[in-house]
């Protein structure tokens, strides 16, 4: 048989190989160690300061935020592998920095005791974190309760008006000596329905309706609602005096918008209509003109021989700490008042951390609002994008507007800075949050998780 007629038989080429993407637990376990570490360390130098001996209960102190960690680890191994392994130890670590600030601030108050009731709540919240990563299989479920999140958030932000006001708001609702604050579990209730909403009539938002200049205006039947939705909460939370709350919203409102839509002329129209909204009832609201006032002049009230207001002992305790600051313990911020271990407690950070301290956590919070961006443009699904940008965006607008209250950029708003300040309701909703990061964050990667290279 010649060569011409021996037919050559070729092997079809090999299928890939599949690469599965590193889960990297291991790296996000070691990770949660340092943060624990870092934690009792603090404490640890917190007593050395205060009485030149080791705390008593900083063997209890490390075990527990230990356990809580090493569950919240275990509860991600078991049902989001895949998930981002640097959200849960940023989490760990500023909750357990938080503990140790507040335990500090504790040894200048013997009579009001804050840090035992944070460490509850911060269990609590742990407990929530592991709840939504082992009972929330998919993200993709909260778009079914759409306007169940909206009715909620409604009624939780209506019901603190009928209660008395504290400091000046009606923010708070108080029982037999227990309290909590609806706004904070609010906001991630209405990052959900924003989310679901513009996922649904994201198109209708683009490319339907009027164009003015450069902005493309949606018909009032797809826009109506929700601009209707958040005029009805920053209205509430206008009576209530919780302005701080409410510029939040319209930050997640005008954020979302524009990511839904492309269209950059809605973040010039929401910086418009935030001045003009400012202008107004910081003229027209007695409580919001004395903190602008006192923002403009924060030393008025030391030439006027009445002694320095808390915005004037904030930039003192910042201007103390310079660059490596005074060392745990060692500081005065104290001074500052009653809101020391909730609204300014920023400044005993900055005072006993210094620059380089208060750089660091302004880096973590940076870095947790980093990668839920990076998980929201992983995702190929509207909805999923939007709430990991919307969850990332509250915590950057949560520490921009408290970090520029507390530093004279901006009037103060009187929040909670998140996992550092006293608050339980603060800490539960932000682990609440980290929790749904988690999960998208899963559900980002295991689309990615398949055959041939990354």
């Amino acid at each position: 048989m010649s060569k011409a007629g021996i037919i050559a038989v070729t092997a079809d080429p090999p299928a890939p190989a599949v690469r599965p993407l590193p889960r990297r637990r291991g790296i996000e376990l070691a990770l949660i160690i340092l943060a624990v570490l870092l934690s009792v360390y603090g404490y640890c130098a917190v007593g050395l300061a205060q009485h030149n001996t080791l705390p008593p209960g900083a063997a209890g102190y490390g075990a527990g935020l230990g356990v809580l960690a090493l569950l919240a680890h275990l509860a991600v191994r078991l049902r989001a592998p895949h998930a981002d392994p640097l959200l849960l130890p940023i989490g760990v670590l500023l909750n357990g920095l938080g503990l140790v600030l507040i335990y500090r601030l504790d040894l200048e108050t013997p009579g009001d005791r804050a840090a035992p009731a944070q460490l509850i709540w911060s269990t609590l919240g742990v407990a929530l974190f592991m709840l939504v990563v082992l009972l929330l299989r998919d993200h993709r479920v909260l778009q079914r309760y759409t306007y169940v999140c909206v009715v909620a958030a409604l009624v939780l932000l209506t019901l603190p008006i009928l209660f008395p006001a504290v400091n000046g708001a009606r923010i708070w609702i108080r029982i037999a000596g227990f309290s909590i604050q609806p706004g904070e579990f609010t906001k991630v209730l209405l990052a959900v329905f924003f989310a679901a909403y513009l996922a649904a009539n994201r198109n209708a938002l683009a490319y339907t309706g009027r164009r003015i200049w450069k902005l493309q205006l949606p018909t009032g039947r797809v826009l109506g609602p929700i601009v209707t939705v958040w005029l009805v909460s920053v209205g509430v939370l206008v009576l209530e005096r919780d302005l701080g709350t409410s510029l939040l919203f319209f930050g997640l409102f005008v954020v979302l918008l524009y990511v839904a839509t492309g269209r950059t002329g809605w973040i010039a129209v929401g910086l418009l209509l935030a001045a003009l909204g400012a202008v107004a009832v910081g003229r027209l609201e007695p409580h919001v003109h004395s903190r602008i006032a006192t923002w403009l002049h924060p030393f008025a009230s030391i030439e006027a021989g009445e002694g320095p207001n808390q915005i004037a002992q904030s930039l003192f305790a910042f201007a103390e700490g310079g660059v490596l600051g005074t060392g745990l313990g060692l500081g005065h911020s104290i001074l500052i008042g009653f809101a020391v271990k909730s609204d300014f407690i920023l400044a005993t950070a900055g005072e006993e951390l210094g620059l380089a301290g208060l750089s660091a956590i302004f880096l973590l919070y940076g870095l947790l609002v980093e990668r839920g961006y990076r998980t929201g443009l992983a995702l190929r699904e509207p909805f999923g994008r939007l709430l990991a940008v919307g969850l990332a965006s509250l915590v950057a607008l949560q520490v921009f507007v408290i970090a520029g209250g507390v530093t004279g950029l901006i009037p103060l708003t009187g929040m909670a800075m998140p996992f550092l300040a006293q608050g339980g309701s603060s800490v539960v909703t932000n682990w609440a949050i980290v929790a749904l990061l988690v999960r998208v964050s899963d559900s980002a990667r295991r689309q990615y998780d398949g055959p041939g290279p990354r």
